[in-house]
């Protein structure tokens, strides 16, 4: 059975730095592309940031040079590191695995508010 679990989300400033991790279980990790996807409330669900299996990342562009994915195989989890956050970063927060077949992960909250 496969599993992605978020964590992480929390409620910060405007400013702030949160680091979301995702576990993944029954896959083989090292060979997925694992992405952050985020969805705001009356918004559609966007890639934030994606790690290949070889390490080339990828960003959105509202989120390049505060935000930085990471991967670490012996562990099986993804990190997202996001620094100088803004309200408008303030969604679900949700992990993808994608190889041949696509995984999600059930999502964590994060919102930046003062």
């Amino acid at each position: 059975q496969v599993q992605l679990v978020e964590s992480g989300g929390d409620l910060v400033q405007p400013g702030g730095s949160l680091r979301l991790s995702c576990a993944a279980s029954g896959i083989a990790f090292s060979l997925y592309a694992m992405s952050w996807y985020r969805q705001a409330p009356g918004k559609q669900r966007e890639l934030v940031a994606r790690i290949t299996a070889g390490g080339s990342r990828t960003y959105a562009d509202s989120v390049k040079g505060r935000f930085t994915i990471s991967r670490d195989n012996a562990k099986d989890t993804v990190y997202l590191q996001m620094n100088s956050l803004k309200p408008e970063d303030t969604a679900v927060y949700y992990c993808n695995a994608q190889q041949i077949t696509t995984y999600w992960g059930q999502g964590t909250q994060v919102t930046v508010s003062s």
